[in-house]
């Protein structure tokens, strides 16, 4: 039990700014720390819920409640996933040998086509999230955080690893795979029902658009980088996020 602990602190530890206890890890604390990662996307969605309650409450204007809205996510991971996916568009977009892209990969360096790609998703993100006011709607939304870091979390323990070392690879080797896994699933399953339970038709949508991204990110992290890093995770959680906000965007203004 006291492993299990230990896992959901180092996952608050590694994917949120939350403050949480610190100790040395060890490769038994790491069994489980997948489990414990939609959960750091299940308070962004409270989040992101509470402060449209209190916009509403308090008649806040909707430039402040889309910008601090859409920023949420952001403060809670303090730009951990948008990272990888930084790394990532500069790798996807350099046209390089496999190889090439692996060592840009762990570039730190920033290139223009990652600037380019970041400023272009900000923009497509603050315009959906300034569509999401419906009540059932917005449920949806604050659901798909949950639902990105299950799939992320699944892609990790069922994916090939693109490199046989790095934080990635560590905790997809460290982790009782068949029992996270499941666990996953499982956890998967009640956030596509509770999605489900706000509207079907939303739900549906929504729900669509995130394995669309999966499968997506499947098949373009093989082809150009015979699978997954840390990096591309986190390019992943951005991608499938504003894939379903989009999705919920536009359905909703069809509905309209």
């Amino acid at each position: 039990m006291i492993h299990v602990l230990k896992s959901l602190i180092i996952a608050f530890s590694i994917y949120s700014k939350i403050p949480v206890p610190q100790f040395d890890w060890k490769e038994e604390d790491m069994r489980y720390i997948l489990i414990f990662f939609p959960w750091v996307g299940a308070i962004i969605g409270v989040l992101i819920y509470l402060w449209n309650y209190l916009c509403n409450i308090m008649n806040i204007g909707d430039i402040a409640y889309v910008m601090i809205g859409s920023v949420v996510p952001l403060l809670i991971t303090g730009g951990f996933h948008a990272d990888g996916f930084i790394d990532t568009m500069d790798a996807f977009h350099s046209y390089q040998p496999r190889e090439k892209k692996l060592e840009i990969l762990k570039d730190s360096h920033i290139g223009a086509f990652a600037v380019i790609m970041f400023a272009v998703y900000g923009m497509i993100y603050i315009g959906a999230f300034s569509e999401i006011k419906d009540e059932r709607l917005l449920k949806i939304v604050c659901g798909e955080f949950f639902l990105s870091r299950c799939l992320s979390g699944i892609s990790v323990v069922s994916f090939t690893s693109a490199k046989k070392e790095g934080t990635l690879y560590l905790f997809a080797s460290s982790s009782q795979k068949k029992v996270v896994k499941w666990l996953l699933y499982m956890q998967s399953i009640a956030c596509i029902f509770f999605m489900l339970s706000q509207s079907i038709y939303l739900g549906l949508i929504v729900v669509a658009a995130a394995l669309l991204t999966f499968l997506y990110y499947y098949y373009r992290t093989k082809k150009e980088l015979g699978g997954i890093t840390g990096d591309t995770a986190g390019y992943f959680i951005l991608i499938s996020e504003l894939s379903m906000l989009v999705a919920a965007a536009v359905t909703n203004i069809f509905l309209r």
